[in-house]
């Protein structure tokens, strides 16, 4: 392990601004070839680095037994089959060892609720790959809102964000012959009637945006050529993306809203009626939810005053007259430790319901128009847990929601919107021991005075000793929060064998609202790093941990967090797991989907923000011979949102530096860690070794 008082030494400051940095950010990059991301020399590389680093993972003898789990965990026929209401009826996506690349399948809902439902195949995805020779991974249903028989089923070639998508029939049980196809593309595509769509994607040149996503909205009607779709919408070229989709409601009301991203965070929305387009006057940050009464649910993330109106502050949940001749209504105003979750929000034939977060612990809420206005009631739900608004039906008041915490196994109960009641239904068993185990909320300083929480989750006889192995993640960014969550895995491969593991409600994520996203935008982003720290120093400060002990990791924007922190504090940490990451900064913009974050972190093309990544960006901050720890870091090939590239590219410089590294590429995946359940498990495993031998098999 380390010698801590070397480190403390050599440990680079988060304020410098290394000569080298800029030197080595300034020269020609001698791995560009890497963003080659097929070429016959970059697979080559990809191939040797994935043999060195399996030949020291998976020749541990641990490694059998941790996949073996893993698999186990995910691919348990116990699991709750979560379920998607279509038409009146269930419907669910389900994968186990069997079924590799899912069953599409459908029952009713009082089959639902036996312990044992007896199913129907709607589509078997395994058999449907193997006839049409394609590694074929689920990526939705849009289902025509009106009759909810025909749906448009989107498939994805290895994991891919690109998909086709095929007309498919509940009735027959098969593609429609002659139906809507749409060929691979990053599209979106909402029904507009039975017989047209309406659909943004790779019209073809001068269609797409530097970010890679569409822009132009067109109507394709049925029978017809996609080349005879008619322009509905045109965004512009610089805009991050243009999204259409349709919201139908309890009464019949529909609304096709197209959202044109300016940014990755600001927005206009307009409604497409006969007689074209018109603007919805609501304010740029916003989400749109749903559809009730005739008006759209709206979360705003900037303080509002609507024309002739009363004040409406961030993060609020609004009712909104899409037409504009009604004031808006405000449904919910989060307190200043509150948060409201859009993607949380569900809409039932006459209510809607979210989950609401106070302090990172949630409740779910209902609320109800009335002519005095919204009431709010609790609905009766375990509280202190994660929330999540799994499937809600605008021609019912039923809905189903699933509740979990880092010990409490996922539930699911079914919730009668009417009668403000909800049943527990189903109930996932207990993957692990939990018993002595208890989590504790904690609360970190950060470099500037901020409190920051965190979620420990450890074995109650816990000596505060510094000795206890650790593992600790955190997002910090575009406004995700990181919500309590119940994980088999790592309670199985880690809790249960004495680990700790924490996670750390950093700013840049949304656990108290825009505010926190905002106060870690941009240059601004040095807090997010320092409150990272902070939680790892806090840690150690109640000598529950130590550096030797402390395993960090993270994915996608929480893979270039794990970068920062290995660059900047590499005293605090004896395993730095980089997942899926970005890591290149200033070039991020120009590789894959990069162009479509500069709201979040900036552009190489103003200078203040070039000059905070020159000091920050782990590809370019790398040292020749500075004390870190062994890293992991792992992506896959098919991954078209941030790319392999970033990863790639960051092995290479530690491997010319001499820096101790494992690299893992899957060649499928997407932005995720795998393609299957099995791929998946593999990752995990290698994961969990590499913590293990870090961690765990030392004194």
């Amino acid at each position: 392990m380390r010698r801590l008082a070397l480190v403390a030494a050599l440990a680079l400051s988060a304020n410098a601004y290394p000569a080298q940095a800029q030197a080595v950010a300034e020269t020609a990059d001698p791995y560009i070839w890497l963003e080659d991301i097929y070429s016959p020399r970059a697979m080559a590389w990809v191939e040797a680095e994935n043999a060195r680093s399996l030949a020291v993972l998976k020749a541990d003898p641990q490694f059998a037994g941790f996949y073996a789990d893993a698999l186990k965990i995910a691919e348990a026929t116990d699991r709750i089959a979560m379920p998607r209401q279509i038409g009146g009826q269930i419907a669910n996506l389900w994968q186990d060892g069997t079924h590799v690349h899912g069953l599409w399948r459908i029952t009713s809902p009082a089959e639902y609720e036996k312990a044992e439902p007896a199913w129907q195949t709607l589509l078997d995805l395994d058999a449907l790959s193997a006839a049409e020779k394609a590694n074929w991974v689920w990526a939705g249903a849009d289902c025509e809102p009106t009759a909810e028989r025909r749906c448009l089923v989107a498939l994805s070639d290895g994991g891919e964000d690109a998909n086709i998508q095929r007309e498919f029939d509940l009735a027959t049980r098969s593609f429609v012959s002659g139906g809507f196809t749409l060929p691979k593309s990053k599209q979106w595509v909402s029904w507009e009637t039975p017989d047209s769509l309406i659909a943004a994607r790779d019209w073809g040149a001068g269609t797409m945006t530097a970010s890679g996503y569409p822009f132009v909205v067109k109507r394709v009607k049925r029978g017809a050529p996609l080349e005879a779709a008619s322009e509905v919408f045109r965004g512009k070229p610089d805009d991050v993306f243009v999204i259409p989709r349709t919201f139908t409601d309890g009464a019949g009301h529909s609304e096709v809203v197209i959202m044109r991203g300016i940014t990755f965070f600001e927005a206009e929305f307009v409604r497409v009626t006969p007689q074209g387009t018109t603007p919805i006057a609501v304010p740029r940050k916003s989400t749109v939810t749903g559809l009730t009464q005739g008006r759209l649910i709206f979360q705003v993330n900037e303080d509002w005053t609507p024309a002739g109106g009363q004040p409406i502050s961030a993060g609020s949940l609004v009712a909104v007259d899409p037409a504009g001749k009604a004031a808006p209504e405000v449904i919910f105003a989060p307190g200043p430790r509150q948060s409201v979750d859009a993607d949380e929000v569900a809409v039932t034939q006459g209510h809607v319901l979210a989950a609401v977060y106070d302090n990172v612990r949630g409740r779910a809420m209902r609320f109800t128009r009335t002519a005095s206005g919204w009431q709010q009631s609790v609905l009766p739900l375990p509280d202190n847990a994660a929330i999540s608004m799994v499937s809600s039906d605008r021609a019912s008041n039923t809905a189903y929601v699933s509740v979990q915490s880092y010990l409490l196994p996922t539930a699911l109960w079914k919730v009668d919107a009417a009668a403000g009641t909800a049943i527990q239904i189903k109930q996932t068993p207990a993957r692990f021991a939990a018993d002595g185990l208890v989590t504790e909320q904690f609360m970190a300083t950060s470099k500037d005075g901020t409190k920051v929480p965190y979620f420990i989750t450890h074995r109650a006889d816990m000596p505060l000793t510094g000795t206890t192995p650790t593992l600790m993640t955190a997002y910090g960014g575009f406004q995700i929060s990181y919500t309590p969550a119940y994980s088999g895995v790592t309670g199985k491969l880690w809790l249960e064998r004495g680990g700790a593991y924490v996670v750390a409600n950093i700013r840049g994520g949304g656990e108290f609202g825009p505010a926190w996203h905002e106060a870690g935008l941009k240059t601004k982003r040095q807090v997010i790093y320092d409150d990272f720290a902070a939680v790892a120093e806090d840690l150690m400060a109640r000598k529950i941990t130590s550096p030797q002990k402390l395993g960090i990791y993270g994915g996608s924007n929480g893979g270039l967090l794990m970068g920062v922190e290995l660059i900047q504090r590499p005293e605090l940490f004896g395993a730095v797991s980089i997942q899926i990451p970005l890591l290149d900064m200033l070039r991020y913009e120009k590789l894959s989907a990069g162009a479509s974050w500069v709201g979040e972190y900036g552009t190489m093309a103003n200078p203040d923000e070039k000059a905070f990544w020159l000091k920050t960006s782990p590809y370019s901050n790398l040292k020749p011979g500075a004390p870190y720890p062994e890293t992991l870091i792992w992506t896959t090939t098919k991954d078209d949102r941030v790319g392999p590239v970033q990863a790639r590219k960051f092995a290479a410089r530690m491997k010319e530096y001499g820096l101790p590294y494992l690299y893992y590429e899957s060649t499928a995946g997407g932005h995720g860690a795998g393609a299957n359940l099995k791929e998946k498990a593999m990752t995990i495993a290698l994961e969990m070794v590499y913590f293990q031998r870090r961690l765990m098999d030392t004194k």
